[in-house]
């Protein structure tokens, strides 16, 4: 099992929105982010560790302008808590190794796959596409993709 810690060289290295997103669990304009319209085929890591979170097989439009999900790629690489920022309780989300915010899961997500929308942060993600797997070190993750999906765009 690989190990995705939070070091200070990663940390140094992110630009002021993914540090105020992932490191003080700020967030990010809607609809003027990088991944809210994506539809390419790829995973998407933390930026911070690299560990792999979602897959574009996961993503829909759910019409709120950030990317969302109707599950992580492996229940383990993501942790849940509660946030009482807004005066109500919200279902916060953050990557199991580095504990970068990410953003939070609400039960309004598509019924039929599972009730679930993991509302994501573009600047706590870096999307890695198909044809880019295996040159950054994620080819184990080419099995979730069909030669349709990779040719989606």
């Amino acid at each position: 099992m690989t190990d995705y810690p939070r070091t200070p060289e990663a940390v140094s290295g992110l630009t002021d929105l993914q540090y105020a997103v992932t490191q003080e669990a700020g967030t990010e304009p809607p609809f003027r982010n990088a991944y809210w319209n994506n539809h390419a085929a790829g995973i998407y890591v933390d930026v911070v560790s690299g560990q792999p979170l979602f897959s574009s097989t996961d993503k829909y439009d759910s019409g709120t302008g950030w990317p969302s999900f109707t599950k992580p790629i492996d229940p383990d690489a993501v942790s849940t808590k509660t946030d009482w920022k807004l005066l109500m309780p919200r279902t916060e989300v953050v990557s199991s190794g580095a504990s970068s915010h990410l953003g939070h899961v609400f039960r309004d997500g598509p019924r039929d796959a599972g009730g679930l929308r993991y509302c994501m942060n573009s600047a706590a993600l870096r999307f890695i596409p198909v044809a880019d797997l295996e040159s950054e070190g994620y080819g184990a993750y080419r099995t979730l993709f069909t030669t349709d999906q990779e040719n989606a765009s």
